[in-house]
C-alpha cells in the first residue's frame, strides 16, 4: 500500500531539475521551524481557564500535579518544558534514526516527520481541550520533537547529493527555512488565536487544529516531492576530481556511521558546533531583557536606568526590544544562507574560523559598548553574532560531507545534532544563572551582562581550538570499495538510470513551470513572514 514511499521510487531521471529540491525541503522546514515560535502560545495558555487573567494553582501544587490538574491554569515556566523537549527529542531522534533515514530514503522519513509533527499538534489540542498538560508534553514535546528531528535531517543528505558543487548553499537554503518557520508561524498563530478567541475560550485549541491541517498539506507536499539522484551523480559542468585535488579537507571517500564516535574529527566538530550554538542561543533567549536592562531609557531618548523607568516608559522600551528581537531573527535567517554559500568559496574550516575569531571579538567589544552606552555598536555586534550562529547550522552539514563523505552524511549529521541538545541547556543556563548571580551581588542591571558576554566569548575560543585541530580523516576510517558496495546495496542505492522504474512519476524531466510554481508556493509565505517581521523591526527605529 505504501510502496510509493520506498527509496527505489524516489530516484530521479536524467532530465530532472535539481532546483525543485530546495523548495521541497523548505516546505518541510518552514513548518517544523515553528518550534522556535511556540512561546506565542504561552501567555494565552496560562489563562486557558481564567480567560481574562490566570487562575493560579495553590502554592502546594507540584510540577507533577500540574501535569493532571484541571482546576487551575498552567504557569508559563511549566509550559516552557514543551520548548525544552522539542530540542532534546530533535537531537536524540536525529541521532537514533539517522541511519534508518539513509536506508529508507528521505521521502519515507519526511512522511513520518509530517505525521509526528502534525499528529503531535492534534494531541496537544486534545490536551488543551481536556486541560491535561501531560498530553501536550507527549503530543508536541515528545512525538512532535521526533518529527522535528526526522524533518530536520531528512532533506540534508538529499540536497548534498544533488548539489555536490554547492553543498553549503543548498543546505543553507533548507536550514534557512527552519530559522524562518517562527517568522511565519508566530504571526499566523496570533491571527488565528484572535479569530477563534471568545469570551469563554482563548482560541489556542482551534489554532492548533488549523495549523496542524495547514502544516500537513505543506509538509506532505514537500516530502512526496523528495527525489534522489543516482549514486555518484554530479552536474554536467562540474568535475569532482578538481574539488578533491584543490581542497585537501574534502574527501572522495566515505565513512560508515558505525565508526563515527571513534573518530577525533567528529568530536572536534561536535565541540566547535556546541560552542557556537551555546554562545548564540544564550543571546537569543535573553535578547529582549538584555537590551532593556543594559540601555534602559536610552532606548527612547531618556537618561534613565531601567530601574528608574515608570510603567508607560517600560512598555515603550519593551516595544523597542521586540523590534530588536525581530531584527536578530532576520540576521539569524539571512546568515544561514549567506554563510552557507560563502563556505563553498572559503572552505568550511575558514568559515568556522571567522565565526569564532570575529564572534569572540564582537562579544568582548559588545561588553565594552554596553558599559559605554553605545547602543548602535552593541546592536550591530549582536546582529552579526546571530548571523554566524545561524551560519553554523547551515555550514556544518557540508563540513561533515567534506570530512566523512556523502554516503551516510544524514546519519552522521543526526549524531552531531546531540551537540545542539547539549548547547540548548548550556547556553541559557550560563546566561540566566550568571544574570541572577550578578544581581544577587547587588550589581546594577546595566552591568549584569558584561561578565556573561566575556564567558560567551570564552566559549567561542574553545570552539576555535576545536576547529583549528580538525584535520583530514585518516585513511583507515574510510570504507573499502567492498564495504561501500555492500552499504550501497543495503541502502538500495541506484547506480544507473536504466534501473529506474519507468512507471514512477516525474522522474524523467521536470517542466520549468513546475519548478517556478514550487518556489512561489514556499516563497510567498516566506515573503509574508519577512513583511510581518519588518513591521516589528520598524518599531525599533521609530
Amino acid at each position: 500500500m505504501f510502496d510509493f514511499l520506498d527509496k527505489k521510487h524516489t530516484i530521479a531521471g536524467a532530465g530532472f531539475n535539481r532546483w525543485l529540491m530546495p523548495p521541497a525541503a523548505l516546505a518541510v522546514h518552514l513548518c517544523i521551524g515553528m518550534a522556535y515560535g511556540f512561546s506565542v502560545f504561552w501567555l494565552p495558555l496560562s489563562k486557558a481557564i481564567g480567560i481574562k487573567q490566570s487562575l493560579a494553582c495553590p502554592a502546594d501544587v507540584s510540577f507533577f500535579n500540574e501535569l493532571f490538574i484541571t482546576t487551575c491554569d498552567w504557569k508559563i515556566s511549566t509550559l516552557g518544558w514543551m520548548y525544552t523537549l522539542f530540542f532534546v527529542f530533535l537531537g536524540s531522534s536525529a541521532a537514533l534514526w539517522g541511519g534508518w533515514l539513509e536506508h529508507v530514503g528521505p521521502r519515507r522519513a519526511g512522511v513520518v516527520s509530517t505525521l509526528c509533527w502534525c499528529g503531535g499538534m492534534l494531541l496537544s489540542a486534545l490536551g488543551i481541550y481536556t486541560h491535561q498538560f501531560w498530553l501536550m508534553l507527549l503530543g508536541s514535546g515528545v512525538i512532535g520533537g521526533i518529527g522535528l528531528g526526522l524533518g530536520y535531517i531528512s532533506p540534508v543528505s538529499m540536497l548534498i547529493k544533488w548539489f555536490p558543487d554547492k553543498r553549503g548553499m543548498a543546505t543553507g537554503m533548507a536550514i534557512m527555512g527552519f530559522g524562518g518557520g517562527a517568522m511565519i508561524g508566530s504571526p499566523l498563530a496570533t491571527l488565528l488565536m484572535g479569530h477563534f478567541a471568545s469570551e469563554t475560550d482563548v482560541g489556542v485549541m482551534q489554532t492548533f487544529l488549523a495549523m496542524a491541517g495547514i502544516y500537513f498539506i505543506f509538509m506532505m507536499s514537500g516530502s512526496l516531492t523528495y527525489r534522489l539522484p543516482v549514486s555518484g551523480w554530479h552536474p554536467a559542468h562540474w568535475n569532482p576530481s578538481q574539488l578533491h585535488s584543490h581542497k585537501k579537507m574534502v574527501t572522495p571517500h566515505h565513512v560508515h556511521v558505525k565508526n563515527i564516535f571513534k573518530i577525533k574529527q567528529f568530536w572536534l566538530l561536535w565541540g566547535a558546533l556546541c560552542m557556537n550554538i551555546s554562545a548564540g542561543i544564550g543571546v537569543i533567549g535573553m535578547s529582549s531583557p538584555m537590551l532593556q536592562e543594559v540601555f534602559g531609557g536610552k532606548l527612547i531618548g531618556l537618561e534613565k536606568t531601567y530601574g528608574e523607568l515608570d510603567k508607560p516608559e517600560l512598555a515603550a522600551i519593551a516595544a523597542v526590544a521586540a523590534g530588536f528581537t525581530a531584527l536578530l531573527s532576520l540576521f539569524n535567517i539571512g546568515g544561514r544562507f549567506l554563510w552557507g554559500s560563502l563556505s563553498d568559496k572559503l572552505g568550511r574550516k575558514l568559515t568556522f574560523l571567522i565565526f569564532f575569531v570575529v564572534g569572540g571579538a564582537l562579544y568582548l567589544s559588545a561588553a565594552n559598548s554596553a558599559s559605554a552606552g553605545d547602543k548602535l555598536f552593541f546592536i550591530g555586534a549582536m546582529c552579526l553574532i546571530l548571523s554566524m550562529y545561524g551560519g553554523g547550522f547551515a555550514t556544518v552539514p557540508a563540513y561533515l560531507a567534506d570530512l566523512f563523505g556523502t554516503q551516510m552524511v544524514g546519519a552522521i549529521h543526526g549524531r552531531l545534532l546531540t551537540a545542539w541538545a547539549t548547547a540548548g541547556i548550556l547556553g541559557p543556563v550560563i546566561v540566566n544563572y550568571m544574570r541572577d548571580y550578578q544581581l544577587g551581588l547587588g550589581l546594577p542591571r546595566e552591568q549584569v551582562y558584561n561578565q556573561t558576554l566575556w564567558i560567551l566569548a570564552g566559549l567561542l575560543m574553545i570552539g576555535l581550538i576545536c576547529n583549528l585541530l580538525i584535520s583530514p580523516v585518516a585513511e583507515k576510517w574510510f570504507m573499502s570499495p567492498q564495504e561501500l558496495a555492500e552499504e550501497k546495496h543495503h541502502a538500495r542505492d541506484v547506480k544507473h538510470q536504466e534501473e529506474i522504474n519507468e512507471t514512477d512519476d516525474m522522474v524523467k524531466s521536470t517542466p520549468l513551470i513546475f519548478v517556478l510554481t514550487a518556489w512561489c508556493v514556499v516563497g510567498l509565505p516566506l515573503a509574508w513572514g519577512i513583511y510581518k517581521t519588518l513591521g516589528n523591526v520598524s518599531k525599533f527605529f521609530v
